[in-house]
């Protein structure tokens, strides 16, 4: 193939699409996206055609040095190995260790509790009150962790992992009208990074899929 950059097949709102765009962003890491629509028909996902991609019938899924890979968190712990400039891990282990716990809080913890499979299954008429629950225990035990590891950023004052993590949830608890006030250190690092090149590039609105009633 004449275009070997790497393929990272997404969706504009999902936080896990999202999280890998901001650290292929921040490594900076030419890629190509393939937009796979998880309303479209059904859900695209779930075609036979990306079911040999992902067998999860999820996203993301990205292509690269000819492998493909899957799970979001793998995925960035790949180019985390495998591209070590600008690193988005600490060399500190107990801080490596901080970074881990909160980017696992959300991943596994509260996104997948409000993951579209779930709120379809939960229903129309409870599924706002069922986000707003989980992320918003999810976010005191978040809220907790940072405040003893949090400088500028999540861990320190590096942007590593648990930012990329971070920012695509804050936006989600937004989208379910949960009221963030008493999350204050969640809230500041939001803010210090809405503006980052590589965090806005990643942003649902700029993406190719995005409706335009959405797009900035």
């Amino acid at each position: 193939m004449a275009n070997n950059k790497p393929v990272l097949y997404s969706y504009w709102r999902s936080s896990c699409s999202w999280r890998v765009r901001i650290a292929l962003n921040l490594k900076e890491i030419p890629y190509d996206i393939k937009p796979v629509s998880l309303i479209k028909g059904g859900g695209e996902q779930h075609c036979n055609e990306y079911r040999e991609v992902n067998p999860m019938e999820q996203v993301p899924s990205l292509c690269i040095d000819g492998h493909t890979l899957i799970e979001s968190l793998s995925i960035m712990h790949y180019l985390e190995e495998t591209r070590p400039q600008r690193p988005l891990m600490p060399q500190d282990c107990f801080k490596r260790a901080k970074v881990r716990e909160i980017c696992e809080v959300i991943a596994s913890g509260i996104q997948p509790l409000q993951n579209l499979i779930v709120l379809i299954y939960v229903g129309e008429e409870k599924k706002k009150e069922w986000a707003q629950h989980w992320i918003t225990r999810g976010f005191r035990a978040v809220e907790k962790l940072l405040s003893s590891c949090a400088g500028k950023y999540c861990v320190g004052d590096e942007i590593t992992l648990a930012d990329c993590c971070l920012v695509p949830q804050v936006f989600n608890a937004r989208r379910f009208h949960v009221d963030l006030r008493p999350f204050p250190i969640i809230l500041r690092i939001d803010r210090e990074l809405e503006n980052h090149p590589a965090f806005r590039a990643a942003h649902p609105s700029a993406q190719p899929d995005c409706p335009p009633e959405v797009a900035k």
